[in-house]
């Protein structure tokens, strides 16, 4: 697979891994590398990372906490780098068999895994300066997400939905933006968490489509593979269940019907998604995986006019 690929990387059948565009594309080699490590040249992750912090801390109904956004945002960059580099380390011999990852730094050989743990130091870094600005709860709420994001890369080998794993994991701002701010109406907390991990389970195996052929031969598990031919209606019974918690979480909050019109637009966009979703059109998984991060941004407006209306 890899001597094909080496051969063929540019065939229309293969979304590239990385975009190579913008400045990225423009740095030297060594920094660009890097950067491509981390994914800085695809800013969608620490999108998906960050919306969710942004959910618990305008549901507490605090206003709009800039400061402290900006401080989230500047932690899911780097987190969300820090996790891609050790993703990359852990599943290298991995990402060498597949041919959308076969190319990555790690994986091609052109950055050691020993330089490969230095710069994951160095973002962790820029996650502890994060961390400081936090109150002690917040704190110990961030860290307690450190087990589970050191166990992630490797749940693609011992479980059909490493994306369930993932749902946990990249949804775990939301509690600490949460306990920043407040400490009460737990219920509420955890229906919003519940449906904010469907959402991710559901986008993440839309994501996964695009594997799904070299997963199978190299032996990698994905919830894509499981569901099979039932791609499309799983995802669509992940977003309504997703829907469904955070509208729960909403009354939960505030026992209000009129509060539940807030997720309308979210809903329309995910329903859109699904409805358009084609996996025989290698771009389309993508575009529509990439399209979450303005789901993140509508239910981020539904917690804010919820709490603070």
């Amino acid at each position: 697979m890899t001597d094909w690929f080496r051969g063929h990387w540019m065939s229309e059948t293969i979304v590239p891994d990385s975009e190579h565009s913008g400045l990225v594309a423009r740095l030297p080699q060594l920094p660009r590398d890097l950067a491509q490590l981390a994914r800085f040249d695809r800013p969608i992750g620490w999108w998906l990372l960050f919306w969710p912090c942004a959910w618990g801390v305008w549901l507490t109904g605090a206003g709009w906490q800039l400061e402290l956004l900006g401080w989230m945002l500047l932690g899911s960059i780097a987190m969300r780098g820090a996790g891609c580099v050790y993703n990359d380390i852990v599943d290298a011999d991995l990402d060498r068999k597949v041919a959308r990852t076969a190319v990555r730094p790690v994986a091609s050989g052109r950055i050691s895994k020993k330089l490969a743990w230095t710069w994951l130091l160095a973002l962790c870094a820029v996650g502890l300066l994060v961390l400081w600005q936090l109150r002690p709860l917040a704190q110990g709420v961030a860290l307690a997400s450190v087990g589970l994001v050191a166990a992630y890369p490797f749940m693609k080998r011992i479980t059909w939905w490493p994306q369930a794993w993932l749902g946990m994991v990249f949804t775990w701002g939301l509690l600490v933006g949460w306990t920043q701010l407040r400490a009460d109406n737990w219920d509420a907390l955890a229906a919003m968490y519940a449906g904010a991990a469907l959402w991710v389970i559901g986008y993440d195996t839309i994501y996964a489509m695009q594997d799904r052929e070299d997963d199978a031969l190299v032996g990698i598990r994905s919830s894509a593979l499981r569901l099979g031919g039932r791609v499309q209606g799983g995802v669509a019974l992940f977003y309504a269940g997703a829907v469904a918690l955070w509208a729960l979480a909403f009354w939960l909050y505030r026992a209000d019907w009129v509060a539940l019109l807030a997720l309308l637009p979210a809903a329309g966009h995910l329903v859109w998604q699904v409805a358009t979703l084609n996996g025989e059109d290698p771009g389309n998984p993508l575009d529509r995986f990439r399209a979450n991060r303005w789901t993140g941004a509508l239910v981020a407006a539904a917690c804010f006019v919820v709490g603070n209306a």
